[in-house]
């Protein structure tokens, strides 16, 4: 998921240094995530409390298993992160919006004073998103607005169990779990492929461990399915994306540019159909192909997978996840193109 409140304590310095536009969006993202903070219980309170429902008391309690595990099986963060529970009335703690040019997967960034530049603002009301995504569509921009279920404030607060994600499978929660507490271990500051790659290593590394432990057949088999799913829908978004990269590479016309990319576009409508019926009509990506596909809807493809081989190859390399901890906090101190150049030779080997 992504850190971008990874320096909320620091926008209230940033939006003094800003217009009255930027002020305006830090001050929201300061006051959704002190109301989260403020939302928020220990989850020991709701499990004492005899009003809470069954079902959210057990998967509650399935919560603070898998923190468990993570501290003392993973070696991530034992910190007061998930030990509380916020019960929101929205269906995502925050929305994101991504915005790419019409002819470039590379998204837009947005730079803030200390906090640095991100490629995405995040909005915890789902009305100021949408607000701002009009706004950049009438700039020419492809535009995504995505729902966000969880991130993380590297430690510097206490991360809540959500409403947003509580009701995942256990599985899911999991790797929710453990792909949050990653960002908390190594950090490279403004390098999101880095950063995501090294918490979905992590997350997938101890969701495997995680099956072998706690995992019964019928868990284990679901997984597999699931996991040979996102495996396909990956690659048809991959092969999407390097057919646009190659057309907008191309020295021709932007109007042809345009149609090709239409073209390429339903194309990949029309392959997930065919993917879909492989699956014997699972539809659990149904959502995504709803609405008109863009760019922007592919821009931070590469951030959460490029690097994820180097990671995992580093990973098997140290064999322990503290070893393996203290040598991903080396490459974070390098610059970015000496961390991708050893990530990739990593992969290589």
């Amino acid at each position: 998921m992504n850190t971008f409140w990874r320096r909320v304590a620091l926008l209230g310095v940033g939006a003094l240094l800003c217009g009255c536009a930027q002020m305006s969006y830090l001050a929201q993202a300061v006051h959704g995530q002190s109301a989260l903070l403020s939302a928020a219980r220990p989850i020991d309170d709701w499990l004492a409390d005899p009003h809470t429902d069954l079902r959210l008391k057990n998967k509650l309690a399935i919560t603070q298993t898998i923190r468990a595990f993570a501290v003392h099986e993973l070696s991530l963060p034992d910190n007061p992160s998930y030990t509380t529970y916020a019960a929101l009335r929205r269906p995502f703690v925050l929305w994101n919006v991504v915005a790419t040019p019409a002819l470039s997967l590379k998204p837009k960034q947005w730079c803030f004073p200390v906090a640095g530049c991100v490629s995405y603002r995040g909005y915890y009301e789902q009305g100021q998103a949408q607000a701002e995504a009009l706004a950049m569509g009438a700039q020419g921009y492809d535009v995504q607005v995505a729902g966000v279920p969880a991130y993380s404030t590297l430690g510097w607060f206490k991360d809540p169990v959500i409403s947003t994600f509580i009701d995942y499978p256990e599985t899911e929660l999991a790797r929710l779990i453990f792909h949050e507490l990653a960002h908390q271990v190594a950090y490279a500051p403004g390098d999101s492929a880095f950063n995501e790659a090294f918490a979905t290593a992590v997350e997938q590394a101890g969701l495997q461990r995680w099956l072998e432990l706690h995992g019964d057949a019928k868990m284990r088999q679901s997984y597999a399915i699931h996991i040979e799913r996102k495996r396909d829908f990956l690659a048809l978004l991959m092969q999407c994306r390097q057919a646009l990269e190659i057309t907008y590479a191309k020295a021709a016309p932007d109007a042809e540019k345009l149609q090709r990319k239409a073209e390429i576009f339903e194309a990949l409508q029309q392959e997930y159909l065919t993917l879909k019926q492989s699956w014997g009509g699972y539809s659990g990506y149904d959502r995504w192909f709803a609405e008109p596909l863009s760019n922007a809807h592919l821009a931070a493809l590469a951030t959460y997978h490029d690097l994820v081989p180097g990671f995992q190859a580093l990973l098997q390399q140290d064999r322990r996840f503290d070893r393996f901890y203290a040598h991903v906090k080396v490459l974070a101190s390098l610059d970015r193109q000496e961390r991708r150049r050893r990530l990739l030779a990593f992969a290589g080997a």
